[in-house]
C-alpha cells in the first residue's frame, strides 16, 4: 500500500489544504483524490513525484 498526499491549492497557488490518501497505486489514489476536490485546484502526490494535477469542479 502506497502513501500520497493530496495538496489543494488557493486562488494564487499556495497550498490551502493537505490530506493523506492511503492506496494501492496510483489509479485508486486518483480516484480517491477526485472525490476529496474541494472546488479548487488540487495536486496529487507519491513522494517527490506529481501523480496527477486536478482542475477544480465547475
Amino acid at each position: 500500500m502506497g502513501t500520497y498526499r493530496l495538496y489543494c491549492l488557493d486562488g494564487v497557488g499556495k497550498v490551502s489544504s493537505a490530506e493523506w490518501i492511503a492506496a494501492e497505486d496510483d489509479k485508486t489514489a486518483i480516484e480517491a483524490a477526485k472525490n476529496m476536490v474541494d472546488g479548487h485546484p488540487c495536486e496529487l502526490w507519491a513522494q517527490s513525484r506529481l501523480v496527477i494535477r486536478l482542475e477544480r469542479k465547475r
